[in-house]
């Protein structure tokens, strides 16, 4: 029987959920694509580096020679310095304290039968000990503490430093000075010894050298202290300057320098006075190409002739032996100093300049003063400059003032041609004229005082006349001033006052306003001075370094590194050779290509804690930048990643201040020591740091505040008198925004009478108390007085009946 109900089946609706079908057959596994390509690559993967296509093992293996090669390099350096095919470990001698004993050092180091002592005719001081026994040989320098520039000379060439102790008080106030400069500089290995320790009895012996590891502790952690009395405690002490760890320094790890030990010069001209220099010694550091230039410390840049290879003066095994050159030809030289001297006709000449591949010694680019001329100009370009110069019209009267910037764009070819040492002595001239009253009262106080002392009796008058003979008052006054103006511009900063015998507008004519110092763009080729085409600069600084060090590490030609050549040097004038007749050491270093050339050079650096005098920016500093000394005379601006960089009037003490001056260029890693010289010749570390880059787009900007004073306050409405003095500077000065010491910002909107007076408008209400300022800016530019020699400093002579004058200076 059939059942009467209707069966009713489910349909689902349009919102039923559908799910993705699965796509079968679409994937592919890496296996079956690359059976698929048949060994076919795309045209990315081809451009990528090799390694990264590497496997896992593959890149392991690779990761473990490269760990391996440059460990076998590391000993390799280690075990050739000191042999026969390296160079002598160079050594140089030096006291931290005037009554260290070092007289008996080289009668001590000297303790086996086979050792032979060889002492340099030439160079005084200089000590090479060949030992055979050992297969090792050294060479030991006493360098002179009293000449700061030559012992940093010294230090920037030497494989191991020993520091001379005293047995009492370690190191004195200038031995301090010394380190201060070298840890700035870079501190090759060190050693620390002590002489004269056996002349104190046991007990006190103890005390002295709990005393001494504290001294150390402060600047050497982790050194030991050698004593230096006896035969064996020196050979204790050799042993550790041969299997010590070597330290490396940047600036001198791709650079080949050498250490002059013998010299002759012979004159070109008729006067004598510039001839070719052969420089004898050991090639260290890298390979010398004979193409490159060489620069002597202190003198300058010099190029090379050829490259000789004299016979070995200290060798270890006295017989024939040949040096495998790297142009795959052999030269016999011969270790017996007796067989032939240096200038004998037996001499092998290595390499010989190229003069079609040598580079030149041009270092500034010789600037076209017809380059920027142009022809008369057609009709169009007539119509397009008068259309220009309309807008120009409209733009410097603005309704309001989102395009006041145009009005600051000077065209005025006569401002252009002006000099910012003239602007400068002018400012310096409006910013004194406020202390010059000051300056009066003070002097005529310290008569006063000076007339009061008088009167009063002092016990020890001997002394303080003396001190009064030594004291230069004019120095004194000057510091007084430099005090002063350093002074005024931290409670004042950038604040000058507007003159009133001359236009606002003609004395600020360079100057312009910004309104966001971080945001609002300046183009850093507008309106260069005249020494910006003597320069030369890059398109990418770091890039071409990048290139250049690339270069240095697979070149394969040179006198290799431990070889005993003669360089010829052309172009030497004879200074140069008085200079290594004085005993003075002669360094001498190969450079980098582009490095003879001038260029803006900035570095970073900090104020050193020992100096607090005032530098005022521009003032002369002598330089010493890797393996170069010079004087200039730098700029400061602040250390930021901005665009703009704010310029400082004196050198800060807080913070890390950017130096730039224009020198040649030096590829960075490189330390950087500024030294103050004073009147009486002796020179003060001032800063110390390294080397930033080289770049003229480095835009400097300086900054003047000119305040006012608010006269008379309706809400945000106010007079505003004593910043300018005539209604033109008003008019001239409108489109500028101004801001007060409260944070108010405000214009101008129209001038009051003749005398200055001026109706402004801020965002907010106006205190009495309150302040009104206008930051004006121009961009600033270092000064070109480069000079690469430095003098010597006066030497610290000390005896009996005279004063030691380092230790006055650092008390």
């Amino acid at each position: 029987m059939a059942s009467g109900v209707q069966q009713v089946t489910h349909r689902p609706g349009s919102y039923k959920q559908q799910n993705k079908p699965h796509k079968t057959g679409k994937h592919r596994a890496r296996g079956a694509q690359d059976r698929e390509n048949k060994g076919r690559v795309a045209a990315k993967t081809l451009s990528k580096k090799i390694r990264k296509d590497l496997r896992k093992l593959d890149r392991r293996h690779k990761a473990n020679q490269i760990r391996r090669l440059r460990k076998e390099a590391v000993l390799a350096e280690k075990r050739s310095l000191g042999t026969k095919d390296g160079p002598p470990h160079l050594v140089i001698v030096i006291s931290l304290h005037a009554a260290a004993v070092r007289s008996t050092l080289f009668s001590l180091v000297q303790n086996n039968e086979g050792d032979v002592l060889h002492e340099n005719d030439q160079m005084d001081g200089l000590i090479a000990l060949v030992c055979p026994k050992l297969k090792q040989r050294w060479c030991f320098f006493q360098a002179n503490r009293d000449d700061l520039h030559s012992l940093l000379d010294m230090a920037k060439v030497a494989d191991t430093l020993l520091f001379l102790l005293d047995p009492q008080e370690g190191w004195d106030s200038y031995g301090e000075y010394c380190l201060s400069c070298l840890f700035a500089q870079g501190l090759p290995s060190y050693v620390l010894a002590v002489q004269g320790m056996s002349n104190f009895p046991i007990k006190k012996k103890t005390d002295m050298k709990k005393q001494l590891s504290k001294v150390i502790e402060i600047r050497f952690p982790d050194a030991k202290l050698f004593h230096l009395d006896t035969e064996m405690e020196a050979a204790v002490l050799l042993r550790q300057i041969t299997t010590q760890k070597q330290r490396h320094l940047a600036f001198r790890s791709r650079r080949s320098y050498l250490l002059t030990q013998r010299a002759e010069f012979q004159p070109t001209n008729e006067s004598g006075l510039v001839g070719t220099l052969k420089v004898s010694g050991y090639v260290r550091g890298q390979d010398l190409n004979v193409n490159r230039l060489v620069h002597i410390v202190g003198h300058g840049d010099f190029q090379m002739s050829q490259i000789d290879a004299p016979p070995d003066p200290y060798p270890l095994n006295p017989r024939i032996h040949k040096a495998k050159i790297k142009n795959s030809q052999d030269v016999e030289m011969s270790d017996e100093p007796n067989n032939c001297t240096e200038m004998d006709e037996d001499i092998k000449i290595l390499m010989k300049a190229d003069p079609s591949i040598q580079e030149s010694l041009q270092c500034e680019v010789v600037p076209d003063p017809m380059e920027g001329e142009q022809t008369w100009p057609t009709e169009e370009e007539l119509k397009e400059a008068e259309d220009s110069l309309r807008e120009k019209t409209i733009k410097k009267v603005p309704k309001g003032t989102s395009t006041y910037q145009a009005a600051w764009i000077l065209d005025d070819e006569e401002s252009d041609g002006e000099n910012d040492s003239e602007d400068d002595d002018m400012e310096d001239d409006c910013e004194d004229e406020m202390d010059a009253e000051d300056s009066e009262e003070e002097e005529e106080g310290g008569n006063e005082e000076a007339e009061e002392s008088e009167t009063i009796t002092i016990p020890d008058s001997t002394r303080d006349d003396k001190y009064d003979e030594n004291l230069d008052v004019q120095e004194e006054e000057q510091m007084l001033e430099k005090y002063k103006l350093q002074r005024q511009d931290e409670i004042f900063p950038d604040e000058v006052d507007t003159p009133r015998d001359q236009l606002a507008r003609i004395r600020f004519q360079k100057y312009r306003g910004l309104k966001s110092f971080r945001t609002s763009p300046w183009d850093a080729k507008e309106n260069l001075p005249r020494d910006y085409a003597r320069i030369f600069q890059f398109h990418d600084f770091f890039r071409t370094r990048k290139r250049i060090f690339k270069e240095v590490e697979e070149m394969n030609e040179g006198a290799m590194v431990g070889w005993y050549v003669t360089i010829h040097i052309v172009g030497v004038p004879l200074s140069v050779m008085e200079h290594f007749k004085q005993g003075l050491p002669l360094v001498l270093c190969s450079l980098l290509p582009h490095e003879q050339k001038m260029s803006v050079v900035n570095m970073l650096v900090r104020r050193h804690p020992g100096n607090s005098e005032p530098l005022k920016a521009k003032e002369e500093l002598v330089f010493h930048c890797g393996f170069r000394r010079f004087r200039a005379s730098p700029l400061y601006s602040q250390h930021t990643s901005a665009d703009k960089q704010k310029s400082e009037r004196f050198l800060r003490s807080d913070s890390a201040v950017v130096v730039t001056v224009y020198a040649p260029i030096i590829f960075p890693p490189a330390s950087v020591l500024l030294f103050n010289q004073r009147s009486n010749g002796m020179h003060d570390l001032v800063a110390t740091g390294s080397l930033l880059n080289v770049d003229p787009d480095r835009i400097i900007i300086k900054r003047i505040v000119l305040s006012g004073h608010p006269f008379k306050i309706m809400k945000r409405t106010a007079v505003v008198r004593y910043m300018f003095f005539n209604r033109e500077d008003v008019m001239w000065f409108k489109p500028v925004e101004l801001r007060t010491k409260w944070g108010r910002r405000g214009h101008i909107k129209e001038p009051l009478g003749t005398h200055g007076h001026m109706k402004c408008h801020f965002d907010g209400q106006l205190k009495s108390q309150d302040t009104v300022l206008m930051n004006l800016y121009k961009r600033a530019y270092p000064k070109w007085n480069f000079d690469p020699y430095v003098p010597l400093p006066v030497t610290w002579i000390k005896n009996e009946n005279t004063v030691d004058l380092a230790e006055v200076e650092m008390d």
